[in-house]
């Protein structure tokens, strides 16, 4: 059975940082290629920032370059998200997403579409 589990998020001041971990089980993890979504309320859920297979591709939204760095630990199974500078806007639920395919080690999945397996999400709060 796979599974994803989020923690890591929480209320926080503008300026601050949390770093968020998704825990993956029931995929060869090294063979995945690994994402994080947003959604606030009332808006769609949108693309955060994505890592491909051996950690080497990464993409990120325009809004977060710069203060978000996304990370992998092959080893552990999990997945990071280091979020700095938070700014008000960056509150939602954060969902971290998985998906195995025969895609190049290389290559990055930034499509929701593209993405099979989804965690539950953890809030995340930052007030101005």
């Amino acid at each position: 059975q796979v599974q994803l589990e989020e923690s890591g998020g929480g209320l926080v001041q503008a300026g601050g940082s949390l770093r968020l971990s998704c825990a993956v089980s029931g995929l060869t993890f090294s063979r995945c290629e690994l994402g994080w979504f947003r959604q606030a309320p009332g808006k769609d859920r949108e693309f955060v920032a994505a890592i491909s297979k051996n950690g080497g591709g990464t993409n990120y939204a325009d809004s977060v370059k710069g203060r978000f760095t996304i990370s992998r630990d092959n080893a552990k199974n999990t997945m990071y998200l280091q979020m700095n500078s938070l700014k008000p806007e960056d509150t939602a639920v954060y969902y971290c997403a998985a998906d195995s395919s025969y895609a190049g080690s290389f290559y990055v999945a930034v499509g929701a579409y593209e993405y099979n397996y989804w965690g539950q999400g953890t809030q995340v709060t930052v007030s101005s």
